[in-house]
């Protein structure tokens, strides 16, 4: 039986009451409700590619143990984990835990599938808010991923340009257009006709001090021409248009590109490369580095029924967001932790990653800014104008101008 929105809704209110706190996260095993934290829990995760040998899975089973309780993990991909949310949401069998990629946290939240939380002490503000929702805070990020430029040391030292004088755009061009004069391919990106191109496009909208509920302002229209004028120029090659962030990276792994736009999920290629690499943030427009989106997922508890298992669900949420465990996870996934500590801790071991916690503290949240569920609906537009610039279709300003009318009319 499907069960109506409302009525998710209403059960949520009575969870929200119950509580998924840090208080209840401290609940004593002996009482009676910690009579309950025996039996199977489910969680779900967005990580597939993790069989039953690996550090994250023997996480969550030390998790499990040390709650008391057998863990039943299921790993799914991505999109199949929002859909199988939804549905298991519905029909009243969520899983107890349940980690979704950021953006999805907002659509879960609407829907009246997920309780509150307030156990965020020391969590990054700026990653927490891709979680909140009008005041409420839905789930805990386990780290975070971003973008940032790689780049080839080869070219730019016979391009004779110094990676650190690339403080702004202005900057930035110049040193491309010195790398082309000396033969060699300056920047490569994903510009592709999905959110994989919206996601690499917004550190420069973002950079030039636009904002998402205004595409076709003065500084978004600057941002986009930045990059038709980098195409036109010769600077980026027009296969951007169909690049992921996976062929893109190919592209600059050939060893005759300046520079790459890509994400920390690229460390270990970048190591295999073959040619002396580096890191410097994006910059913004004006100079500093520019806000990246957060890439990364939360980890979230769904409603149940059964309020008598968020005591032990509450454990199992505490031990795999704790500090002393979140090292580990963060190195698993690449990510960058959420807690200032523990990036220390992560710069410590890797200094490789001074850059990318630096680029994650200056990173937002797609949906952050309150955007929620509005995201999506502005995103493919945003993403409809770049294609449609970059290919010559139409100006930067006319087509920003066409997905300002339809963000607009889609979010009312």
């Amino acid at each position: 039986m499907t069960l109506p929105r409302r009525g998710l809704r209403a059960i949520a209110a009575l969870s929200i009451a119950v509580c998924l706190s840090a208080a209840c996260s401290n609940a004593d095993s002996s009482s009676p409700e910690g009579a309950s934290s025996g039996g199977t829990y489910n969680i779900w995760d967005p990580y597939p590619q993790f069989d039953d040998s690996s550090d994250w899975v023997k996480l969550l089973t030390k998790c499990g143990t040390d709650a008391g309780v057998t863990v039943k993990r299921t790993g799914y991909d991505t999109t199949d984990l929002t859909n199988k949310a939804l549905l298991a949401a519905q029909q009243g069998n969520s899983p107890d835990v349940l980690i979704v990629d950021n953006p999805v946290v907002s659509t879960l939240a609407e829907a009246g599938v997920l309780n509150t939380t307030d156990a965020t002490a020391g969590i990054e503000p700026n990653l927490l808010a891709a979680g909140q929702q009008d005041g409420k805070t839905y789930g805990i990020p386990i780290g975070a991923n971003t973008l940032a430029l790689y780049y080839n040391k080869k070219v730019l030292d016979a391009a004779k340009v110094d990676p650190a004088t690339v403080k702004d755009w202005a900057s930035l061009t110049a040193a491309l257009e010195k790398v082309k004069a000396a033969g060699k391919k300056g920047i490569t990106f994903s510009a592709i006709g999905t959110e994989e191109g919206s996601f690499q496009f917004l550190p420069w909208f973002w950079g030039s001090g636009a904002q998402l509920t205004q595409l076709d302002s003065a500084q978004g229209v600057a941002a986009l021409t930045l990059w038709t004028d980098w195409l036109k120029n010769g600077l980026a090659p027009n296969s951007v248009l169909n690049n992921t962030q996976t062929t893109s990276w190919q592209e600059f792994a050939t060893g005759d590109y300046a520079f790459s736009e890509n994400g920390t999920w690229q460390l270990a290629n970048a190591k295999k490369a073959g040619f002396e690499y580096g890191i410097i943030p994006i910059p913004s427009q004006a100079g500093g580095t520019a806000p990246a989106p957060t890439g990364g997922e939360f980890v979230t508890t769904p409603v149940q029924t059964d309020t008598k298992r968020y005591d032990t669900t509450a454990k199992l949420v505490a031990c795999l967001s704790s500090a002393d465990n979140a090292l580990t996870t963060d190195t698993t996934l690449s990510y960058v932790a959420a807690t200032a500590a523990v990036q220390d801790k992560q710069v410590a071991a890797n200094p490789d990653l001074k850059v990318w916690v630096e680029a994650v503290k200056a990173a937002k949240g797609r949906t952050s800014d309150n955007l929620g569920t509005k995201y999506p609906k502005i995103s493919e537009p945003l993403w409809t104008a770049f294609q449609s610039a970059l290919s010559g279709g139409k100006s930067p300003a006319d087509a920003l101008k066409a997905a300002q009318t339809t963000a607009a009319s889609a979010t009312k």
